[in-house]
């Protein structure tokens, strides 16, 4: 397992699909995952530090970990199938959930877990940028620094 930090979330034009991008820690490959918009919403929130008016399901869940006193110790990209990734919550009592990574990613920012994919998943998905490169992807989260969840399209409730 390699670990990951979340680098922000976009649209991918011209499809208008939000894409959360992550980036290996110590290395220069990224990970593009395609997701909903809700759940970059949700990303974009935690990035940001944005606390909506009403707790979002994410911050739901975290709240209610925190309530039963378990704590989520890793969140791991374990796979990718047809075109699908998968991802796992790891709690400390040793118990793994079967989440989406979106999911995943976005309680991961909430609750300060590190996330980690697979050497499987990057060789397959992840995508090599070397230091060259790196301008590109500064102008990027330059683009990141711009954006707000609203350009998701999406409400709050």
């Amino acid at each position: 397992m390699n670990e990951l930090d979340v680098v922000g979330v976009r649209v991918e034009m011209p499809s208008n699909q939000p894409i959360v991008l992550l980036r290996e820690v110590g290395g220069d490959r990224y990970l593009p995952i395609w997701i909903g918009p809700g759940e970059a919403t949700a990303i974009a929130f935690a990035q940001q530090g944005m606390t909506p008016a009403r707790p979002l399901t994410h911050d739901l869940f975290k709240d209610v970990l925190e309530a039963v006193g378990q704590t989520l110790t890793e969140v791991r990209i374990t796979d990718l199938r047809d075109g699908v990734f998968y991802a796992e919550l790891v709690f400390a009592s040793g118990v793994e959930v079967s989440a989406r990574p979106s999911d995943a990613i976005a309680l991961a920012l909430r609750t300060g877990t590190p996330i980690y994919g697979s050497d499987g998943v990057l060789d397959d998905a992840g995508i090599a940028i070397p230091d060259e490169q790196e301008d590109e992807v500064e102008k990027f989260r330059e683009f990141l620094d711009q954006i707000s969840p609203e350009d998701f399209g999406t409400s709050n409730q």
